[in-house]
């Protein structure tokens, strides 16, 4: 059981944990802290967490844990803010989407990488953002990727796994570089596209009708669209580097598409879409 554990930015992902822990009474206090005490007042509300603070310092005192839920881009500020203000038995992780990017504030800011530095990544989330949009079934059956570094202390990375599968979570660990690289690939890519496509459809001059008749496949497709803004923008800046790769690699791929379309190759165009049918059959449709 963890005695208190405060969390910076209880939105959909801080107050999801939140919830799930409360629900599965693994936490005695819950203290949140972020810029907007509105939204504080509404997670006490909501029954997230049991007190707030809007300073960041007196937020880190006392907690046995302390999670990190804010954009990419106020990762080093929160990490400073705190610096000076935790136990030597405290330990800090976080929910960032890139992780390399996470490692080096903690480096900046500490001077080294503290043993008892979890950098952590919950593989869940939905397109609506907010307290309000937080449950407590999140992360049931969901992956949390652990990418320690070379120093972590193993009794750090148990508790943060034991406290993310109080939550109904399934723990996995990666490297540093290789989440980055498998996650922009397979969470980035695929955000970055629906972005776009919402806007290059939104730039027509049909695009009443577009949305008027959009079908499941565009529905589906373009939801995480409505995504956090904010968070997405940190994301491509801070991972920007494996982003480009894989993009690069698409617009190939696109351009090779479009060639065939044009030249009206049905040949080739049936082989792509089968070999890209096979490959999802096999690796992800058991999984819907």
């Amino acid at each position: 059981m963890i005695n208190q554990l405060t969390i910076f930015g209880v939105g959909l992902i801080g107050g999801s944990l939140a919830l799930a822990l409360k629900k599965a009474g693994y936490c005695r206090r819950i203290v949140g802290c972020s810029r907007r005490e509105s939204h504080l007042q509404q997670a006490v509300e909501l029954g997230a967490i049991d007190s707030y603070t809007l300073d960041a310092g007196e937020a880190a005192e006392g907690a046995d844990v302390v999670f990190l839920a804010v954009p990419l881009g106020a990762m080093k500020s929160i990490l400073s803010d705190i610096d000076g203000h935790l136990s030597a038995e405290a330990i800090v992780t976080d929910a960032g989407s890139s992780k390399a990017s996470v490692v080096e504030a903690a480096r900046e800011v500490f001077g080294t990488i503290p043993s008892r530095f979890v950098p952590a990544h919950p593989i869940a989330g939905r397109e609506k953002s907010g307290v309000t949009a937080a449950v407590a079934d999140l992360y049931v059956d969901h992956k949390v990727i652990l990418t320690p570094v070379e120093n972590t202390s193993a009794a750090a990375i148990n508790t943060v796994a034991a406290m993310w599968e109080a939550t109904g979570a399934k723990i996995a660990t990666l490297g540093v570089e290789q989440h980055d690289r498998v996650l922009a690939a397979t969470s980035h890519l695929p955000h970055v596209l629906a972005y776009a496509l919402v806007d290059t459809v939104s730039r027509t001059g049909y695009v009443d009708e577009i949305f008027q008749f959009a079908a499941g496949g565009f529905r589906d497709f373009s939801r995480i669209a409505s995504s956090d803004p904010t968070m997405w923008r940190d994301i491509c800046i801070e991972n920007r580097a494996a982003i480009l790769e894989n993009l690069d690699h698409f617009q190939s791929e696109l351009t090779k598409v479009r060639e065939l379309i044009h030249q009206s190759d049905e040949a080739k165009l049936f082989d792509l879409f089968d070999h890209a049918k096979s490959i999802r059959d096999a690796k992800i449709a058991n999984r819907d």
